[in-house]
This record gives structure tokens, C-alpha cells and sequence, in this order.
């Protein structure tokens, strides 16, 4: 069997780097559903060192995950630093009979090019990579420093990825003036919305205890649904807010209520309610569990339909890592991205915080951060496409914002 990284090698010097279709195509080619390689990164570090960066590839891991393969490239030394970020990891393409080509063989029907990843977001990469090469053949190397930081995590735990990468970028003495995310931004048109940040997310599992016993003698038992009707009720009855100037409204949603009980005659001991909430600039992550331990407690509490009954018991497990909510004020980063997407298509696009998170949440610590990438129509879906079109003017917006954004800060 031939080495990955050498026949990654192989594979991109055959590569045009200016050429964003030929090198989403190679990247498609590699298999790196989420947490492997696949190649990817491996191509990916060949092209960019065929341009003159620094690769190093870094390998992070923590029990209980696997170990993730990262990518950190820079070219330049002092002036402002510019990062491209990203991942090459994708979620699994189903079952090849609801595709109309093979998900990693990068068929092009159509004037569109069909694979796992096209959107979502190797083709970000693809046009990113493509619009430095341009940059740099007709005006050599910017008068600052270019890296690209790319995970493959995102689409995983998210553990030994991005936040892993940042912090080993930070050990080493990098520091970054700006970012810009490759994820697909766009819901109809390529140029219609950049991110300029995202709500917060936190989730939790609420474990309401209660005593078994027989449908019969209710009087002998005590039927958890009954409390987790009400802390149900408790938590979607008020609304969070009304929304903020950046944000839309709050909004929480229950996404499972079960008991694991297979038997109508029996009353369970246990009910577990899930749910998650996706905030805006209104809350902190401890001020919004806060608010919803407030709303617990009262359902818990409520007598109508446990009438003469204590409170329920109950406990709470915040599940997962919680994400801040952020927002990226208007200045040279946003302005120079606009700049450019009207100069090549004509629109000036919307500012938004829409959507869900992103690993821009943990980008935001380091610098300032938006988010701009294809149309996310067919992101995670069978027959995941990008118009080859759409591609071309991506990376003519990626070229443009370069030269912008190094203009602004000479």
C-alpha cells in the first residue's frame, strides 16, 4: 500500500493551486468522514507548501476520543496576520443508492460537482487556497502573514480539534489580527450573508424522579410525567426574550422526553427530559441556568397535576461544552469582506447572526471572526453539490477580500 502522505504528494503536484475546481476535486477524492484523515489534510498540506507555507500537522487526543489530525499553515513574518479556518472532516454520505454519483468521486453533472464535503466545507477550503495562489502570483506575498488553521473535528466532538489548535497556535507565540470561517454562509445566493456571529447554545438533561408502582394504585406510586408535564410547561410557557438589536429571539426547544418504559400498566420510576436552548446576546451561559433552574424548580412545584403532593424530585445535568454567544463589531474585517463581495457580485451582503454555532465560537477568543463561505443548500445531504460557478466566484471573493483587507491595514 502506498504512503497516504506521499500519494497525497503525488496527487497535488499534478494540481493547478490557482484552479479551485481541481483541488475541491482532489479533496472530495479523500474519504475523511469524521474523525479520520482521510488524506485531506495530507493534500492539502502538499499544496500549500508547493506556495511557500510552513505545515505543521499537529495530533491531538483525550480519553474517551479519538485522536483528531490538524492542519497549521503560515507564510509571512510580521505586519497583520490574516487566518483562513476551517475543516476538511465531513458527517458520513448514507447509503450510495440516494446519490447520483459515488459521495467521494467528485462527478460533476450539470455544471455542478456532487460529493460529501462540496459545501460543507472543502470547497471553502478549495477556494480559499486557489484565491491566495492568485493573490500571490500577481502581486507576490502579502505585506503581513496568511494561515490556514483546519480541523478535522468540526463535524465530531469537537474536543481535539479547533479549540486544541488555537491553544497550540498560542503556545508557539502566533497571534492573529483577523479570521475568516469557510463555512457555508449563503442560504440562496452566493453574496448574500456573511456571519458576523452566532447564539449561544446549552443544553441539558433533566432527570425527574419519581416512585413505580401499578396503574391501579396510582396512590401508591408517583408518576414522574406528571411533574415533567409541568417543568415542561415551566420552561416554553414565557418566552426568554423578545430578541436584541444582533440577535433574533431566544428560543428553547425540547428535543426528547422519555422513561424506557416498555409497559402501559406500570408507572415509571424515572423521566428524562432534554432540551436546548439558543440564545442571543441577552444572556450569559450562568445567568441563562439561572433563569431555567428558576423555571425547573417551579414546574417541580406545581400542584395541578400532583395535587397535595410534594415537590417533585429532580436533577440536572448540563450536558456538553456550552457556547457563548458573540457578535463581531463593524470594522476593517467586515468592511473589507463586503467590499469585495459587491465588487464581484454585485450585492452587498446581509450582516446576520442566524443559524447555528460553528467553531467560530472558539475563534472569537483569539480575534475577530466572521463567517463566509457557498450556498448551504445542500449541506449534509444526499447529493451534497456546488455550482462550479458558485466556486469560481467564491474564490474571486476570497482574492478580493485579501487585497482588501492587507490594503487596510498598510
Amino acid at each position: 500500500m502506498s504512503d497516504p502522505i506521499l500519494s497525497a504528494g503525488g496527487a497535488a503536484a499534478t494540481l493547478d493551486p490557482t484552479d479551485p475546481v481541481a483541488l475541491l476535486a482532489a479533496l472530495i477524492r479523500c474519504p475523511s468522514v469524521t474523525p479520520d484523515e482521510g488524506g485531506a489534510l495530507a493534500l492539502l498540506e502538499a499544496v500549500l507548501q508547493s506556495l511557500g507555507f510552513a505545515v505543521d500537522r499537529p495530533v491531538f487526543s483525550q480519553d474517551g476520543t479519538p485522536p483528531v489530525e490538524n492542519l497549521f499553515a503560515r507564510i509571512g513574518e510580521g505586519g497583520p496576520h490574516l487566518v483562513f479556518a476551517g475543516h476538511t472532516d465531513v458527517v458520513p454520505p448514507g447509503p450510495a443508492s440516494d446519490w447520483r454519483a459515488d459521495p467521494f468521486s467528485a462527478a460533476i453533472v450539470e455544471g455542478e460537482m456532487i460529493g460529501r464535503g462540496a459545501v460543507d466545507m472543502k470547497g471553502g477550503i478549495a477556494a480559499f487556497a486557489a484565491a491566495y495562489a492568485r493573490f500571490a502570483k500577481a502581486n507576490g506575498a502579502p505585506r503581513g502573514q496568511v494561515s490556514f488553521l483546519i480541523t478535522g473535528d468540526e463535524e465530531g466532538p469537537a474536543v481535539n480539534g479547533t479549540v486544541k489548535l488555537l491553544e497550540w497556535a498560542a503556545a508557539r507565540g502566533e497571534r492573529f489580527d483577523a479570521c475568516i470561517v469557510g463555512e457555508p454562509t449563503n442560504p440562496d445566493r452566493l453574496g448574500e450573508m456573511i456571519k458576523i456571529g452566532r447564539r449561544g447554545s446549552l443544553s441539558c438533561e433533566v432527570n425527574v424522579l419519581g416512585r413505580q408502582g401499578h396503574v391501579a394504585y396510582p396512590h401508591l406510586a408517583d408518576n414522574p410525567l406528571r411533574a415533567a408535564t409541568a417543568i415542561a410547561d415551566a420552561l416554553l410557557a414565557t418566552p426568554l426574550d423578545s430578541g436584541t438589536t444582533a440577535f433574533q429571539p431566544s428560543h428553547l426547544e425540547i428535543t426528547a422526553i422519555e422513561t424506557g418504559n416498555p409497559s402501559v400498566n406500570v408507572i415509571p420510576a424515572r423521566c428524562s427530559i432534554f432540551f436546548n436552548v439558543r440564545f442571543n446576546d441577552s444572556w450569559s451561559v450562568e445567568g441563562l441556568k439561572q433563569e431555567l433552574c428558576d423555571r425547573i424548580a417551579k414546574g417541580a412545584g406545581a400542584e395541578r397535576l400532583r395535587p397535595g403532593r410534594p415537590a417533585a424530585g429532580y436533577e440536572l445535568i448540563w450536558r456538553e461544552r456550552p457556547s457563548e454567544c458573540f457578535v463581531t463589531q463593524p470594522g476593517a474585517l467586515t468592511d473589507s469582506l463586503r467590499a469585495a463581495v459587491e465588487a464581484v457580485v454585485g450585492r452587498r451582503p446581509d450582516l446576520s447572526t442566524s443559524g447555528g454555532t460553528s467553531d467560530a465560537r472558539f475563534i472569537k477568543d483569539y480575534c475577530p471572526v466572521i463567517e463566509f463561505g457557498l450556498v448551504g443548500q445542500t449541506m449534509h445531504m444526499s447529493n451534497e453539490r456546488v455550482a462550479l460557478a458558485d466556486l469560481e466566484g467564491l474564490t474571486e471573493i476570497y482574492e478580493a477580500f485579501i487585497a482588501r483587507w492587507f490594503a487596510a491595514h498598510t
